[in-house]
């Protein structure tokens, strides 16, 4: 079975659809740089909706080594960075990422790239969730952007 690291965004997006156990079933192992968890805990005492770390014993803290220097002058939050310059020492996990530009960025440099929407459809594909449908209209619900196109492939891919 594979490994994950993650980024904020699909912990935060998973979360608010309902859907943030599914990663345990994908993955044997989620780790997630300190950076991540440092931004959660910050949405949580701002108040905003999203997971407290605390609660999901499933997710394992890692730190990258070191961060690539040319990533540095990016445009990338602390846990883009950590997330993806951990992924680059531990190639063989997938990085879960949601940002267009980290997501370029990751599979320049070769590595596995899954966002929220790939995990959707891995959780139905494995048959955790049943219909990607309700899980796509709560994601836009949520504040997650994405197209009409976008919507339109993420549903035909799935036949519905």
């Amino acid at each position: 079975m594979a490994e994950a690291i993650s980024n904020t965004s699909p912990l935060v997006y998973l979360y608010r659809i309902g859907g943030l156990e599914w990663l345990q079933h994908l993955f044997a192992e989620i780790w997630a740089p300190q950076a991540v968890l440092d931004e959660l805990k910050e949405g949580v005492r701002r108040g905003y909706d999203v997971p407290k770390p605390e609660h999901y014993r499933w997710l394992r803290v890692k730190n990258p080594t070191s961060i690539p220097s040319e990533w540095l002058a990016l445009d990338f939050g602390p846990g883009e960075l950590a997330a993806m310059a951990l992924a680059l020492e531990y190639r063989m996990k997938t990085v879960l990422l949601d940002d267009l530009a980290a997501r370029r960025t990751a599979q320049a440099a070769g590595l596995e790239v899954w966002g929220t929407l790939k995990v959707l459809l891995e959780a139905k594909a494995a048959g955790i969730i049943q219909s990607v449908e309700p899980s796509v209209d709560r994601l836009a619900e949520s504040g997650m952007w994405m197209s009409d196109d976008i919507r339109r492939r993420i549903l035909r891919l799935t036949e519905e």
